[in-house]
């Protein structure tokens, strides 16, 4: 019959696990990109010409996800010829500047996130219990200044050693990704060396992040079919490409 199940070989002989939180821990990568779109719209409306909206999709991937708010919004206006100024840190949700970009969209995927929750992936809940019986510790780094209220309403925080989102990384001035700053500090607080460690990350710029870091294993996550987006993880270091987490695990026999 099938035994319990175990990590699979490439995580073995490592120390502990950092996991990024958006499309690896929690299904939460639709409710960005929708906020995105909803707050990046409306400046390429008023820039007028014949600019094409965001598309929650390739943009979303290729520009934003796994950066901060303020990097991701600088990334995309920049990629559409928008020479926004930068703004003030207290800039209101708005369209005039990139920091009123980047509230106008946290404005907006709070209220998502408060009206409909997020759901989680099993895979990667799998996964973590497995970790926590073999006493392998984890932690999860996120450019998102909702990961630690997302892994707490989901029932997940107590299965993290260590928690370093994007108000841990605001307070301590880390730079975001592609960047390795939140995950080596993810690893500092585990006690570890970054070459002990895995990162486990569906963005671009967290798999390269992992590989600047020198991680001992850096795992992408492409959930969606085809190859190519696959292809552009192995491209950024990704060591291993699964189409969810709990692919690394193996079912013993017995």
């Amino acid at each position: 019959m099938t035994g319990a199940p175990s990590l699979a070989a490439c995580l073995r002989s490592l120390r502990a696990v950092v996991f990024d939180t958006d499309g690896v821990i929690t299904d939460s990568a639709g409710l960005h990109a929708a906020a995105w779109k909803e707050a990046f719209d409306p400046c390429l409306a008023a820039a007028g010409g014949q600019q094409r909206p965001f598309d929650p999709v390739e943009d979303y991937l290729r520009l934003v996800d796994g950066r901060s708010r303020q990097d991701g919004a600088a990334a995309f206006l920049a990629s559409r010829g928008l020479d926004l100024p930068l703004g003030d840190p207290d800039d209101g949700p708005g369209t005039d500047t990139v920091r009123a970009v980047a509230a106008r969209k946290d404005e907006l995927f709070t209220a998502r996130l408060r009206a409909g929750g997020v759901a989680v992936w099993p895979g990667t809940v799998r996964l973590l219990h497995v970790l926590r019986d073999e006493r392998v510790p984890c932690a999860a780094a996120s450019a998102s200044r909702h990961a630690t209220e997302l892994l707490s309403a989901a029932g997940l925080l107590g299965l993290f050693a260590a928690v370093v989102d994007g108000r841990e990384a605001g307070r301590l001035g880390l730079p975001g990704k592609p960047d390795p700053a939140l995950f080596l500090e993810a690893a500092r607080r585990l006690g570890v060396r970054p070459r002990e460690a895995a990162v486990v990350e569906d963005a671009l710029a967290g798999v390269e992040a992992g590989r600047r870091g020198g991680f001992g294993l850096v795992v992408g996550v492409h959930r969606s079919a085809g190859p190519a987006g696959a292809d552009a993880l192995r491209r950024r270091g990704a060591d291993v490409v699964v189409s969810d987490p709990g692919e690394l695990l193996t079912c013993g026999e017995g």
